[in-house]
C-alpha cells in the first residue's frame, strides 16, 4: 500500500521552503519559521534513541497543534514512535495520532498492528488511547478490528478503558450501521456496569445507537437513579434526558387524578420505621375516603427518580439544573413542580447566554404553571444592562405572570420601560401592555388611555406600535371609543409606518358608522397619495373604499371608482386582483351577480376580536431544554417526548435479584440511612403539602441573606447551600445513632427534628436577622412537619404567621423583598389600581434628563389630552416671570379648556407625589368651567435645581388625573446682568472641573448676531453680557433655588466653527445646558 498520497496532500497552511509563516494568534506578534529545516530537526529528534529528545520533540509538536499550527507533515516520523517503551512519549504520540488519524488514514493503517498491541498494554491510559486512535481511523476495511477491540475494551478491568469503549461505539455505528446488533450487545453489557465513570458515556451510546430499545434500561433503571448524583455533569445531563423519556413510557401521569394522590406504596418500599409508625393513622383515613374509581398511586420507581434528581438542582452546572427542571416539569405532580423555580431563578444571575436559554424555558413554564414563579416576580425585572433579547424574554415572563393582584406593579414597570432608548424593546413593551389589557379586563380602559397618550410621542415607531395595539383593543368594545377612532384618523397625515397606517384605515372602515363625517375625508386624502403608498396600505384603502361605498355611496361613489381605477393598473398583482374582486362585489353589473346582493354581509360582517396570546403558548409540545424548543422547530435528531400510557406497564421488569453477599454490606446500610438527604422530607413525609412548604421555608432563609448581601455575592449563596448539605448530612448521621438505639426513641425524635430544621435555616440567614423572624420561621416549619392531628390543635394565630413572611427567595439586590399582603376587597383594589395606573404613560421619568429633547419656552406643552381628560384639555407654559409667592420657584402658567358638553367643576391640585426637595405652590381652585370656556392659572414649582418631573393630581369634583411637568434645564435659572470685567472675574473662579467646553459648526442660517442671541436666550433664561469683540457672545444667569452662577460663552469664527463654554458650580446643569444650546444652534 503506497504512502505517497499522504505527502502530496495540501499541508493546510504551512509555508513553503525558506518562507516564514505568521502565527495564527495576532497577539503573539512573532514569526514562526516553519521551514523544512526546522521540521527536519524535529524528525531527527524523533529518530534518536534518547527518550528525552523524543519527549521534547513530542511536547513541541503537541504545542504547535494547540497553537493551531498544522503538523500533519510530521505524521510519518511520529507514527514510528507508537511502539516506544517510554510511557510519556507514547501518551503524546497517541494524542497526536487522535488528531491526525482521520486525515492520514493510509499511514495510520500501516501502524494498525502497533495500535492492536497497544490495546494489550499494562497501562490503562495507553490502552484507552490506542482504542481512541483506532476508532478515529474512518476506513470501512478495519470495522471488524474495531469491533473486536471495542468488545475486549468493554470487559477491561479499568473503568476508564470501558468509558473509552462506550465513546467508540457511536463512531463505529456511524461508519457501519450494519454492526448495530453486535453493538447493542456491548451496550447491554456496559449498561450493567456499576461505576459512575462509565454510566454517562454508555447512556450516550445507547441514545445514539438504539434509543428505541427501552427494554435494556429496565434492569438498570434503579442503579442509574442511584448513581446519578455521583456521575460527571455531562453524563448527568445525558442520563436525565434519557430517564425523562423512559419515565413517560413506563409510569402513569401524576396529574391525571391529582386530588387523589396517595403514596402509601412508596412508603412501604422506601420508608423508614418511623414513617410507617407515623403513617398508620393516615392510611386508614385515606382508605375511608377512597371513591369507587381507582385512585392514582405513584410508582415507587417514579418517586425514586424524582427524589434522586432533586439534589442536582443545587449543581454548579446550568445544564444539569436545566435538565432536572425539565424532568420535574414533565414528570412531577403539580404540587411538587414548584421546587424548580428557585433553581431557575438562581441561573438568571449567570451569563447572558445561559439567561437566554433559561428564560425561554421559564416563559413556556409560566403559561401553564404561573403560580410557581409569582413569588419571584421581581427577579424578572429588566435591567438597563440586559441585551435586547433578554429584555424581551423577561417582558414575556412578566406578562405571563401578570394577574389582578400584581398588575399595578407590572404596569408601573412597563411605564418605565416605554422610555427606553431600545426601540425593539419599547415596541415589545407596548405589545405586552396590550396583552395585559386583553387578559385582565378591569385595566383595559387604563391601558387604552395610556396607549392613547403615547400617540403624542416624538418617536414614530412608538406611535406606530401603539396604533397597532389600540386597534386590537378597540375591537373588543368599539362603541365606547368613538373619540379615540377620531383621534387616530387625524394621525394619518403624520404617521408614515405602513403597518400603523393600515391599522388606522381598517379601524375607520370597520367602524365607519361611529365616524360618519371623518371617514369620507380620510378616503379622499388616501386617494390622493394612493400611488405612493405601501402595498399593505393600498389594500386597506381599497377595503375602506368598499365599505364606505356600501354605507355612504352618495358621498363616496366617485372616490371609490377612482381608487379602484388606480388599483386596477397597480404593479402588484395582489392589489390588481383585490380591485377586480371588490368592483364585481360592490358594483352591480348588467348580469347581476348573485354575490353583489350579499356584499354588505361579506364586508361588514361582525368580526371577532383578536386574541393576543404568548408566542410560547404551544411550545411545550417540545421537550424543555432541547434545541427544538429553543428554535420552536423540530431539529435534526430530536426525539419526541412520548405520551403517558393509559395503563401502567408491568413494574416487575425493573426488579433485580440482589446477590446474597451484598445484602448485609455496611456500605449498603449506610446508603439506606442517608436517603433522607436525597428525599428532602418529600417522599417519606407522605402528604404533598410538605413538598410545597419545603421550598418556601428554604426561600425565606435565602431571601433574608440575599437581601442583605451585595449583588456580586452569588457565591455566598452557593456556600449557604453547601452548608445546608453539610448540616443535612450531619442530621443523617444523628438519625443513624438514634435508629440504633431502638424503636422506643422514634416518637420522641419527631419534635427536635423539626426544631433542627428551623435552626439550620436561621443559621443560613444573616446574623442581623431579628429574633422574632427566626422564631416565626421555626414555628411555621414545625407546623409544616406536624401531622394533621397535631395541626388541628394549634391556635389560629400560629396559622396566620406564615402569611406575613417574606417569600421572594432570590430577590436581586436592587429592590427589597415584598411581603405577601392579604387580599383586599374588590372595591378597595379597584380604587388603588386606578390611582396607580392613571399615569401609565405620563412623563414622571427618573431617566437621565439629558436624553430627552429640550422644550422651547415659546410654545405650549400638552399636560392633559382631551381624550384622557374626558373633554378637559390642559396645557402649560414657562412664563419666565418671577413667581410672586416665592422667588426660588419657577412660574408656570396652566391653561384650561373645556371641550366637553358639560361644565367641569372644582378644578384644583390634589395631593402631589414629589421627589425630595421639590415643592409646589398650588393655584386657587377654579369653581366652574363652562363648555367651550377657557381659563388660565399660575402655579409655582421649586424644582430644586434639577430636571426631575413634578408629579401631581389635577382634580375635578368627579375625577382625578395624574399629570407631571418636567422642566428643560434652561428654565431653572434667572438672568443676571453684569459688566464684562465682572463676568471675567467670576469666570476665573469657575475653571477646571466647573468648566465644560464643546466645539460645534454653526449653519449658514445661524451666523448673524440677532439669530444667535435669540436661539441662546430661547433655550436658556440667561441675560446678555456686553462684550468688546464682535465674534464673542456672553450670557449670565443664576439657578433659582441655590443661586449658583451659570456663565455661557460662545466664541464664533467667520467660517462657522465655534466653541461653546459653560462655567457653573452645578456641573450637571452645565453639561445639560451645553447639549441643549448646541442642539438649538445647529438645527
Amino acid at each position: 500500500m503506497s504512502a505517497a498520497p499522504a505527502y502530496s496532500e495540501d499541508k493546510g497552511g504551512s509555508a513553503g521552503p525558506g518562507e516564514p509563516e505568521y502565527g495564527h494568534d495576532p497577539a503573539s506578534g512573532g514569526i514562526f519559521s516553519s521551514d523544512y529545516k526546522r521540521h527536519d530537526d524535529l524528525k531527527e529528534m524523533l529518530d534518536t534513541n534518547k527518550d528525552s529528545l523524543k519527549l521534547e520533540a513530542m511536547k513541541r509538536i503537541v504545542a504547535m497543534i494547540a497553537r493551531g499550527k498544522n503538523a500533519s507533515d510530521l505524521f510519518p516520523a511520529v507514527v514510528k514512535n507508537v511502539a516506544c517503551k517510554n510511557i510519556e512519549v507514547k501518551k503524546l504520540v497517541y494524542v497526536y495520532l487522535v488528531r491526525y488519524a482521520e486525515e492520514q488514514q493510509d499511514l495510520a493503517l500501516l501502524s494498525i498492528s502497533t495500535f492492536q498491541r497497544g490495546l494489550k498494554d499494562p497501562n490503562q491510559l495507553i490502552r484507552a488511547s490506542a482504542l481512541r486512535v483506532l476508532s478515529s481511523i474512518r476506513v470501512p476495511i478495519i470495522v471488524p478490528i474495531m469491533m473486536l477491540a471495542i468488545k475486549e475494551a468493554a470487559s477491561d478491568m479499568s473503568p476508564y478503558v470501558r468509558k473509552t469503549a462506550a465513546h467508540a461505539i457511536p463512531k463505529l455505528y456511524s461508519l457501519d450501521s450494519d454492526q448495530k446488533d453486535q453493538l447493542i450487545e456491548v451496550i447491554e453489557k456496559l449498561l450493567a456496569d456499576k461505576t459512575t465513570l462509565v454510566a454517562g458515556s454508555v447512556v450516550m451510546a445507547f441514545e445514539e445507537v438504539c434509543p428505541e430499545r427501552i427494554d435494556l434500561i429496565h434492569k438498570n433503571y434503579r442503579k442509574l437513579c442511584n448513581l446519578l448524583i455521583d456521575v460527571e455533569e455531562w453524563g448527568q445531563v445525558v442520563i436525565i434526558s434519557m430517564l425523562t423519556r423512559y419515565a413517560r413510557t413506563q409510569f402513569l401521569s401524576p396529574t391525571q387524578n391529582e386530588s387523589l394522590l396517595e403514596e402509601n406504596a412508596e412508603k412501604a418500599f422506601y420508608g423508614s420505621e418511623e414513617d410507617e409508625a407515623k403513617g398508620a393513622g393516615s392510611e386508614e383515613t385515606a382508605a375511608a375516603a377512597l371513591p369507587a374509581r381507582k385512585p392514582y398511586i405513584m410508582d415507587p420507581d417514579h418517586r425514586l427518580l424524582l427524589r434522586n434528581t432533586k439534589p442536582l438542582l443545587q449543581s454548579r452546572s446550568a445544564a444539569v439544573v436545566m435538565a432536572v427542571a425539565q424532568l420535574y416539569f414533565h414528570l412531577a405532580p403539580k404540587a411538587e413542580v414548584g421546587v424548580i423555580a428557585k433553581a431557575l431563578v438562581r441561573l438568571l444571575r449567570s451569563h447572558s447566554e445561559v439567561q437566554y436559554v433559561v428564560l425561554q424555558n421559564v416563559a413556556t413554564m409560566s403559561i401553564k404553571r404561573r403560580g410557581m414563579f409569582e413569588p419571584y416576580l421581581k427577579s424578572f425585572y429588566i435591567r438597563s444592562t440586559d441585551p435586547t433579547q433578554i429584555k424581551i424574554l423577561k417582558l414575556e415572563v412578566l406578562t405571563n405572570l401578570a394577574n389582578e393582584t400584581n398588575i399595578p406593579t407590572v404596569l408601573r414597570e412597563f411605564q418605565t420601560y416605554i422610555r427606553s432608548m431600545d426601540k425593539d424593546f419599547v415596541a415589545a413593551t407596548i405589545q405586552a401592555i396590550g396583552r395585559c389589557a386583553t387578559n385582565i379586563g378591569r385595566v383595559r380602559d387604563t391601558c387604552l388611555n395610556g396607549l392613547v397618550q403615547l400617540l403624542s410621542n416624538r418617536d414614530e415607531l412608538v406611535v406606530a406600535e401603539s396604533v397597532v395595539v389600540i386597534k386590537k383593543l378597540l375591537q373588543m368594545q368599539p362603541a365606547q371609543h368613538g373619540e379615540i377612532i377620531k383621534h387616530l384618523a387625524k394621525l394619518t397625515d403624520n404617521i408614515q409606518v405602513p403597518m400603523a397606517r393600515a391599522s388606522i384605515l381598517w379601524l375607520i372602515g370597520e367602524y365607519c358608522e361611529h365616524v360618519p363625517r371623518i371617514a369620507p375625508d380620510v378616503l379622499r386624502k388616501m386617494a390622493k397619495s394612493f400611488t405612493a403608498e405601501e402595498d399593505i396600505v393600498k389594500l386597506q384603502v381599497i377595503n375602506l373604499a368598499a365599505k364606505l361605498y356600501l354605507t355612504n355611496s352618495k358621498q363616496t361613489k366617485l372616490l371609490t371608482q377612482y381608487v379602484l381605477s388606480l388599483a386596477k393598473y397597480d404593479q402588484n398583482y395582489d392589489i390588481r386582483d383585490r380591485a377586480r374582486f371588490t368592483r364585481q362585489l360592490i358594483v352591480p353589473s348588467e348580469q347581476g351577480g348573485a354575490l353583489s346582493r350579499h356584499a354588505k354581509k361579506l364586508f361588514l360582517a361582525p368580526k371577532p376580536a383578536p386574541v393576543l396570546e404568548s408566542s410560547f403558548k404551544d411550545r411545550d409540545h417540545f421537550q424543555l431544554g432541547s434545541l427544538s424548543h429553543l428554535l420552536n422547530a423540530k431539529a435534526t435528531g430530536y426525539q419526541e417526548l412520548p405520551d403517558w400510557p393509559e395503563e401502567a406497564p408491568d413494574p416487575s421488569v425493573r426488579n433485580v435479584e440482589v446477590p446474597e453477599w451484598t445484602k448485609c454490606s455496611n456500605r449498603e446500610k449506610r446508603k439506606e440511612k442517608e436517603k433522607p438527604f436525597y428525599s428532602d422530607s418529600e417522599g417519606e413525609s407522605g402528604p404533598t403539602e410538605s413538598a410545597d412548604s419545603d421550598p418556601e421555608s428554604e426561600s425565606e432563609s435565602d431571601s433574608k441573606s440575599s437581601s442583605e448581601s451585595g449583588s456580586g455575592e452569588s457565591s455566598s449563596e452557593s456556600d449557604n447551600e453547601d452548608q445546608d448539605e453539610d448540616e443535612e448530612k450531619g442530621r443523617g448521621s444523628e438519625s443513624e445513632q438514634s435508629e440504633e438505639d431502638g424503636k422506643r426513641k422514634t416518637k420522641k425524635k419527631k419534635v427536635p427534628e423539626g426544631k433542627g430544621e428551623a435552626s439550620s435555616s436561621d443559621e443560613d440567614s444573616d446574623s442581623s436577622s431579628s429574633t422574632s423572624e427566626s422564631e416565626m420561621t421555626s414555628e411555621s416549619e414545625e407546623e409544616q412537619l406536624e401531622p394533621a392531628s397535631w395541626r388541628r390543635k394549634t391556635p389560629p394565630s400560629s396559622k396566620r404567621a406564615p402569611a406575613t413572611k417574606e417569600i421572594s427567595l432570590l430577590d436581586l439586590e436592587d429592590f427589597t423583598p415584598p411581603s405577601v399582603q392579604p387580599v383586599s376587597p374588590p372595591a378597595i383594589v379597584s380604587t388603588s389600581l386606578a390611582a396607580d395606573l392613571e399615569g401609565l404613560t405620563l412623563t414622571d421619568s427618573t431617566l437621565v434628563p439629558s436624553l430627552l429633547s429640550p422644550v422651547s419656552c415659546v410654545g405650549r406643552q400638552e399636560l392633559l389630552h382631551r381624550v384622557a381628560g374626558e373633554g378637559l384639555v390642559v396645557d402649560y407654559t414657562f412664563s419666565r416671570q418671577p413667581f410672586s409667592g416665592d422667588p426660588h420657584m419657577v412660574s408656570v402658567h396652566i391653561h384650561f379648556s373645556n371641550s366637553s358638553d358639560t361644565p367641569i367643576k372644582g378644578l384644583h391640585v390634589g395631593t402631589p407625589k414629589l421627589p425630595a426637595g421639590i415643592s409646589i405652590q398650588e393655584f386657587p381652585e377654579i369653581e366652574s368651567l363652562a363648555p367651550g370656556e377657557s381659563a388660565t392659572a399660575v402655579m409655582g414649582i421649586n424644582f430644586c435645581d434639577s430636571t426631575q418631573a413634578a408629579n401631581f393630581q389635577l382634580c375635578t369634583q368627579t375625577r382625578q388625573f395624574y399629570v407631571s411637568i418636567q422642566p428643560p434645564v434652561g428654565e431653572l435659572m434667572a438672568p443676571v446682568f453684569m459688566s464684562e470685567n465682572e463676568f471675567k472675574k467670576e469666570q476665573g473662579k469657575l475653571m477646571g472641573m466647573n468648566e465644560i467646553t464643546e466645539k460645534l459648526m454653526l449653519p449658514d442660517t445661524c451666523r448673524s448676531d440677532h439669530i444667535v442671541v435669540q436661539k441662546v436666550t430661547a433655550t436658556a433664561n440667561l441675560g446678555r453680557v456686553p462684550c468688546g469683540t464682535s465674534d464673542e457672545y456672553r450670557f449670565a444667569g443664576r439657578t433659582l433655588t441655590s443661586g449658583s452662577l451659570v456663565l455661557l460663552t460662545l466664541d464664533a469664527r467667520p467660517a462657522g466653527a465655534a466653541q461653546l463654554t459653560v462655567n457653573s458650580e452645578k456641573m450637571v446643569i452645565g453639561t445639560m445646558l451645553v447639549k441643549d444650546v448646541i442642539q438649538a444652534l445647529t438645527q
